[in-house]
């Protein structure tokens, strides 16, 4: 069985792995949609979706392993940390759940993602900033793509609304832990690697107000709750996700097709 890899932890490697992570872990669920999704359209839409993630996670995590400087290649960093060398917010590694639920966090997480790569393109890493630049097309299509599900959800029928509802209630307690933010933060703002991840909580609570009240859905009121998968301290879903996609590369060290 393949030993875990040491990580680095300095932060601007953290701050990288924290979006990279979020990319691959919602990237999991999303692929669990596979053979699954209620129409076939969506069935290939889900998995493509989940592979745009994978490219994103693919080139941050290639990223973080340069600046770390220890030979750590994208499939060490993705197969190869223990549970908290992981910095993916909580949101990510909760159940799939039903089509509403899915939609719904897709759109939270997609409107998160657009508006940090919007800040990224200005990166003072070249390498990040290029990232960016590619990434940020992929998340505005995620973005309207579950933004007109949830609409279209919350807006129908009663069940489908009520759906959308349960969705809203579980979700938004764990929505305090995006935008809170610590030294790796800051760290990152002030060598202008990317911005504090509060920098964009206006205009996410903006942009989700504005998809919401299409929905009908009433925004809810701010969790006390605070999550902390950022800091790699995780939900009891995250050991299994772990399990099965790191199993390969656990019993088959440096295997390859």
């Amino acid at each position: 069985m393949q030993a875990s890899i040491e990580l680095d932890r300095s932060p601007h490697v953290q701050y990288l792995l924290r979006i990279g992570d979020t990319c691959l872990i919602l990237a999991q669920r999303l692929g669990e949609w596979c053979g699954h999704a209620p129409v076939l359209e969506e069935d290939i839409a889900m998995t493509n979706m989940a592979l745009d993630l994978v490219g994103q996670a693919r080139a941050l995590l290639t990223r973080a392993g340069q600046i770390e400087g220890r030979a750590h290649d994208e499939d060490q960093l993705a197969f190869l940390r223990d549970e908290r060398d992981y910095f993916n917010a909580t949101l990510v590694e909760l159940p799939r759940g039903d089509f509403a639920f899915s939609v719904l966090r897709n759109a939270m997480a997609a409107t998160l993602l657009k508006l940090l790569w919007e800040k990224l393109e200005s990166s003072s890493d070249a390498e990040v900033a290029a990232i960016a630049a590619k990434a940020i097309k992929e998340a505005r299509y995620h973005q309207q793509h579950a933004a007109d599900w949830v609409v279209r959800l919350g807006d129908g029928t009663d069940a489908s609304h009520s759906r959308m509802e349960a969705a809203l209630a579980q979700l938004w307690r764990y929505v305090p832990e995006l935008f809170a933010s610590d030294a790796i933060d800051e760290e990152a703002r002030a060598s202008g690697l990317g911005p504090a991840w509060s920098e964009l909580r206006e205009a996410w609570f903006a942009e989700m107000g504005s998809v919401l009240a299409e929905a009908t859905l009433p925004m809810p009121a701010e969790s006390a709750f605070m999550s902390t998968g950022k800091r790699g301290v995780h939900s009891e879903h995250m050991g299994y996700i772990l399990a099965e996609m790191q199993y390969l590369q656990r019993a088959y060290p440096g295997g390859v097709w």
